[in-house]
């Protein structure tokens, strides 16, 4: 019960990585000319993936994670994947204090990460939604 119909053997649909390169630029220049955007053109595969190094270096702080993460050999082409990544400063957040539990998993529902604990209060921060869109 719940699940998909199956009509094949196969996971994935695609035979080759180019019907799945053409799949992906026939549906990112149909979202491109729906949404009006002509930027979306610009989005390539290798994109999505220095997107994904630079998000969760962001989250990680961890170059040598996203070295094996990325499976690559030489922590300088890690590097080139998190160049653009730049991280705001302590007035480019919003910090808020909580004194006991509920408060803190409210604050981490709404985006907040923990810091630090200090004199019995936990510390977050979250990134000020004017500093995400100046990226």
């Amino acid at each position: 019960m719940g699940q998909l119909p199956k009509t094949s053997e196969r996971v994935w649909i695609y035979r080759s990585a180019r019907n799945v390169e053409r799949e992906f630029r026939r549906e990112r220049k149909r979202i491109a000319h729906k949404l009006g955007n002509p930027r979306i053109l610009q989005i390539h595969f290798h994109t999505l993936r220095h997107w994904k190094a630079t998000i969760e270096y962001a989250r990680t702080k961890d170059i040598l994670y996203i070295q094996k993460l990325l499976g690559h050999k030489s922590l300088k082409t890690t590097l080139r994947y998190t160049q653009l990544l730049s991280f705001p400063s302590p007035e480019e957040y919003v910090c808020k204090a909580a004194r006991n539990v509920e408060e803190a998993k409210e604050l981490i529902e709404v985006g907040f990460e923990y810091v630090t604990e200090m004199e019995g209060v936990k510390l977050f921060r979250k990134i000020k939604t004017s500093y995400i869109g100046s990226l």
